[in-house]
């Protein structure tokens, strides 16, 4: 055999090699991505995918059936989040539990948690020192993980012509220094605050906290159950007044959002101009004012937060799945979509 002919076979050889190694490269391109095989699960090895995107990507969610429960705020959140989160995990069973004998919130939430009542709770304020206190005293301790961005709004009558409150005048308000709306540039008309109880939940801690500022709640105000109720008073009541999550007041027919400021001359929306007026509602509602909350340009705003037990157990395994479910792209635009601000 020649030199040559040797050279030539040589160089079939190598081609019909390289055109053999193409079509088999081809072939594994076209079977892993029409079956969704990943080239770390063809080569044995593992692929550890940040949690950013997707639930499906969240790793060390257990199976089970988990209670949990808490702030009445997170409810519109609940209504997008568990649906889609057993889509996506089914063997992860969420289960909304609420108190026996006391009314549902933040506070309950954490105390059913550390009853051991439930896996986890949601809040809609930080926890306490004391809630601290007490887990440490049961052998664990329990961490507020932050998954989104609320705010409060103040709902009037929508028949009420003010042009808005600061926090100083909001403060007078509901202990009982200002009890006349004419007082305020307004018609002459006796203001009737309602709130839940203090010992409710997170909505009423927090603005008892940084609103009252440790002043008690005067003797004009009236208590109410929960926040539906409280918003049917309103729109009844021409000098009703009511504060809650602004999820809850900002997309609502029956009543107007008042603007907030901390200066009479910033008072800031909280809802996206232009103002919907009653008569086009419920065909168009009035959307939060994203921006404001998320600037903190408006002047009370809150984080929520999912309570997680660390006791190295189920319980908070569940909490933390929970926590990084929310915070996933796909949590987030969820989030948003009940009326929130996201996180990040």
């Amino acid at each position: 055999m020649t030199q040559q002919h040797r050279t030539n076979e040589t160089k079939v050889l190598v081609l019909t090699l390289a055109i053999t190694l193409g079509l088999v490269g081809g072939f594994l391109w076209w079977f892993s991505h029409s079956y969704g095989i990943k080239a770390g699960y063809l080569n044995r090895t593992r692929v550890d995918t940040p949690t950013t995107d997707t639930f499906s990507q969240v790793p060390d969610v257990p199976t089970g059936l988990f209670s949990y429960g808490g702030s009445t705020t997170w409810a519109p959140i609940r209504q997008q989040v568990d649906s889609a989160v057993a889509i996506v995990w089914p063997r992860f069973q969420l289960r909304y539990t609420e108190p026996i004998e006391a009314a549902p919130g933040s506070s309950t939430g954490i105390k059913m948690l550390l009853g051991n009542q439930l896996a986890f709770s949601q809040s809609s304020r930080a926890l306490k020192p004391e809630e601290n206190e007490q887990a440490k005293q049961l052998g664990f301790t329990i961490k507020a993980v932050p998954v989104a961005i609320d705010g409060l709004a103040i709902a009037v009558n929508h028949n009420l012509s003010i042009p808005g409150l600061t926090l100083a005048q909001l403060k007078d308000i509901y202990t009982g220094k200002l009890t006349n709306w004419q007082q305020l540039g307004g018609p002459n008309l006796p203001i009737t605050p309602y709130s839940r109880r203090l010992d409710a939940g997170g909505t009423v801690d927090f603005f008892d906290e940084n609103v009252l500022a440790g002043e008690k709640f005067g003797s004009n105000v009236k208590f109410v159950h929960s926040t539906t109720p409280a918003l049917e008073e309103v729109a009844k009541n021409p000098g009703g007044i009511y504060y809650a999550s602004a999820p809850e007041v900002i997309g609502q027919c029956s009543i107007k959002p008042l603007s907030l400021g901390r200066k009479s001359d910033k008072l800031v929306k909280p809802y996206k101009e232009p103002y919907i007026p009653p008569e086009k509602c419920p065909k168009q509602r009035n959307q939060l004012n994203k921006e404001a909350f998320q600037t903190g340009e408006y002047p009370i705003t809150r984080r929520l937060f999912v309570i997680v037990k660390q006791n190295g157990q189920s319980d908070q395994q569940a909490g933390d799945a929970y926590a990084n479910l929310l915070l996933t792209d796909q949590g987030q635009e969820l989030i948003a979509k009940a009326g929130f601000v996201r996180l990040r």
